[in-house]
């Protein structure tokens, strides 16, 4: 079993680095070459503004190309929950976003001719426990009537014809959810940028950020400085850097994923008949789907942990263990990567997009970033270039978590929280 990403793995390489030094000045300079900046940098360009993107590994070598593989709608949260809080009309706005952005993704695909086996499935929410039906059904009923009127709640007898598990007791399918190759999307969407014109520099770690006036920059790396019109923060967790403000917003939560070797045609079918994204109803469950070439993509929170050879070791056998247990034909099928990536968790598990100290950003999508980082890429790439938009995750405020500063040391306790709010739900 590789310790290794199966996207990065198996995508091509990218060819569209920038050669020579540093250019001296940009309209923008964006920082971070995951979904969000780099398509950020293609609307830029296709925008005629000069666009240099700094990314401090290799483009697309984290969050972007180290998840489930699932392009949903939906939030986070229980609908019903996010209207409680947030109220229907805004919660409402939030659900659109979404939608939206799973259509930009799809439009690019096309657009660039990304070969990146994009396919519109459905997403099926399934609920662990009985008791979790009640809250599925609740979402459904206010859904269909306010934001999705396709939208399906399906029984057990129903589920089981969905998914070879007996473990589930309903779901919620929501039929415009997509997957699609998460390396090779990414690699294709950051040629794009480059074929229009953005400069990308791997391996450009920014060290300083030092504002000059208004928007305006000098952003330092090591290997030399830029002055920069505007900038835009794309980085995800912003826990590596000289981003203070960022890093007491956001909190880096490990998630795991493991994938098989590939499944026999007859297996698969027994195992994922419709062949959806799937996710479980638990706080700390699991998502899962398969491949084009016949493997299955099985992640979830294994363990409250950063992300690191060891633990993604550790979290790779609960995850198998977590297979097989739904899926008891799996229990002879290989296993042929695993790996951990480091979630942007935000406190209200939102997305949060606007302007601080001068610095534009778009960063804390909480699990569900695939479709929408791509969308926020275009949505800040209009703002920057002073075109009229519209913003849905500017809020008037953002307040930093009590007695944290980037390093998540509460994570044992969460974990111990969200498992006894499993237990007893």
């Amino acid at each position: 079993m590789k310790l290794e990403s199966f996207w990065q793995a198996t995508a091509p390489a990218f060819s569209g680095t920038a050669t020579g030094p540093l250019p001296s000045q940009a309209d923008v300079v964006v920082i971070g070459g995951g979904f969000t900046g780099v398509s950020a940098a293609l609307s830029l360009a296709r925008s005629g503004l000069s666009v240099v993107l700094l990314e401090s590994g290799e483009v697309m070598s984290q969050a972007s190309s180290r998840n489930g593989g699932h392009c949903n709608t939906g939030v986070a949260q229980n609908f019903a929950s996010l209207v409680a809080s947030q109220g229907l009309e805004q919660a409402s706005r939030f659900y659109q976003a979404f939608d939206d952005a799973v259509s930009y993704v799809e439009q690019l695909v096309q657009d660039e001719q990304i070969d990146c086996d994009f396919r519109l499935c459905g997403k099926l929410k399934l609920a662990s426990k009985a008791t979790h039906l009640a809250g599925l059904r609740e979402a459904a009923e206010l859904m269909r009537r306010t934001v999705d009127p396709e939208i399906e709640l399906l029984d057990k007898a129903a589920v089981r014809q969905e998914i070879g598990s007996d473990n589930f007791h309903g779901g919620l399918l929501q039929k415009r959810g997509g997957q699609m190759h998460m390396g090779k999307f990414g690699v294709g969407l950051a040629e794009a940028a480059a074929r229009s014109g953005a400069k990308i520099y791997p391996h450009h770690a920014v060290t300083r950020l030092e504002r000059l006036n208004g928007y305006q920059h000098r952003v330092h790396t090591g290997q030399g400085e830029i002055l920069a019109d505007k900038v835009l923060m794309a980085t995800g967790c912003s826990n590596v850097g000289p981003f203070p403000w960022f890093q007491r917003r956001i909190v880096p939560v490990g998630s795991f994923i493991v994938v098989t070797e590939a499944l026999e045609e007859g297996l698969l079918r027994q195992v994922l008949p419709h062949n959806r994204t799937y996710v479980t109803s638990l706080n700390i469950g699991n998502y899962f789907r398969s491949t084009a070439d016949r493997r299955l993509v099985f992640g979830g929170r294994a363990r409250f942990a950063v992300s690191n050879p060891t633990s993604d070791s550790r979290s790779g056998e609960i995850l198998r263990q977590a297979m097989v247990q739904m899926f008891p034909q799996l229990s002879n099928t290989p296993l042929a990567y695993c790996w951990g990536g480091m979630v942007d968790m935000t406190a209200d598990r939102l997305p949060h997009a606007g302007e601080q100290d001068g610095v534009f950003y778009s960063l804390g999508y909480s699990g569900h970033g695939t479709q929408m980082s791509v969308w926020m890429g275009r949505v800040m790439a209009d703002l920057l270039a002073e075109k009229q938009t519209e913003n849905p995750w500017q809020r008037a405020t953002w307040p930093a978590l009590p007695g944290y500063h980037g390093k998540p040391w509460f994570l044992p306790l969460a974990g111990l929280y969200y498992k006894a709010k499993d237990r007893l739900s």
